[in-house]
């Protein structure tokens, strides 16, 4: 929502990049965001999801593992943000996803009794449910990697746009826009999904992607308050359905020109569609949402536990010995580098 809605508009200042731009970067990633990703893509042929000898869901494990350590022989340090508590007003989408979420189901369960093998896994991707074990799990996965990890109080894209801000992360690491409205400087999308895509039946290449706060509110010639008003009014994970019967570039036009939110809000009918939630308290919680105060020194990167890797993914979810055990050197390499980089670059080399 919100800023997914806009992204046509703003194109010209997203920015397609290799992933060796961000080497030396840290990178704040939205932990749910990278878990629905890993449990929608990674399946098998038939659409269901890697499980274990015991029947347990494994492909959440498996991206977070291997689509971490990629990111790390990058050269990317990766710190994952993991949601707290959603507010109240985030009920209404919560539920419209879970709506969509239940009718792919049947859809899904429809194709397998038709024997329509061409839609299995297009639906299979839209029924993934993130369940609380699997929160545990990658959280103890992560430690055992030696990535840190942050717990939000609230939303875990606002607690990643914070440790941006505050410059212990470069970027927020997403494949929603919306963290930009929480004051996020600097997003980075397509980094824990694969480089190919089909996009209308044609694998397509899939780049990282940049996009900075100040290029767009330059770009919109919008301050940060108006690019609030303009996402409220298109659509956020807050009201999801915007304002009914306004679209992407009429919504531009009534915020760029007007510069009293009582009577925009009260021109495009606000109360109207949301008697519950005032456009006001919004803008409020994007503007200063609940986080939990963190400095750079809380943050570790780069220890490793082996054994711990190993229980965790072979020994209890029947991972490859062989595959598990290469990735662990490649990671261990991978923070080898990058300690030798730090002490290279401390004495200007």
């Amino acid at each position: 929502m919100g800023l997914a809605e806009i992204r046509e508009l703003i194109k010209p200042v997203i920015k397609e990049v290799d992933f060796s731009y961000l080497s030396g970067k840290v990178v704040a990633l939205d932990a749910f965001n990278a878990l629905y990703q890993f449990l929608a893509a990674i399946r098998q042929p038939d659409g269901t999801p890697l499980k274990d000898s015991k029947g347990r869901i494994t492909s959440h494990l498996s991206g977070l593992f291997y689509r971490t350590k990629n990111l790390i022989e990058y050269g990317i340090k990766v710190i994952y943000v993991f949601d707290g508590k959603h507010p109240e007003f985030k009920k209404k989408e919560q539920e419209l996803r879970e709506e969509q979420r239940k009718k792919m189901e049947e859809k899904y369960k429809k194709a397998i009794e038709m024997g329509i093998k061409g839609d299995l896994k297009k639906y299979a991707e839209f029924t993934s449910k993130l369940e609380f074990n699997m929160v545990d799990e990658s959280k103890e996965l992560l430690e055992a990697m030696g990535v840190p990890y942050v717990q939000a109080p609230s939303e875990g894209e606002a607690q990643a746009a914070y440790l941006v801000k505050k410059g212990i992360a470069d970027y927020v690491g997403s494949q929603d826009y919306d963290s930009l409205l929480f004051g996020g400087l600097r997003v980075a999308r397509n980094l824990t999904i694969s480089g190919k895509r089909k996009v209308r039946g044609v694998e397509v290449d899939i780049n990282p992607e940049i996009a900075e706060l100040n290029d767009i509110l330059n770009y919109l010639k919008l301050d940060y308050k108006k690019l609030i008003w303009f996402a409220l009014i298109v659509g956020t994970d807050y009201n999801p359905d915007g304002i009914p019967g306004i679209g992407v570039k009429t919504a531009y036009e009534l915020v760029k020109n007007n510069n009293d939110p009582e009577k925009l809000f009260k021109y495009v009918g606000w109360d109207k569609y949301y008697k519950e939630i005032s456009w006001k308290e919004l803008e409020e919680f994007f503007e200063d949402p609940p986080v939990i105060e963190i400095n750079k020194e809380d943050i570790k990167f780069g220890e490793v536990n082996e054994e711990k890797i190993r229980k965790i993914l072979i020994d209890e979810h029947d991972f490859s010995e062989d595959r598990v055990n290469k990735a662990i050197e490649e990671l261990k390499n991978a923070y080898r580098k990058g300690s030798q980089k730090n002490i290279l670059s401390f004495f200007g080399k």
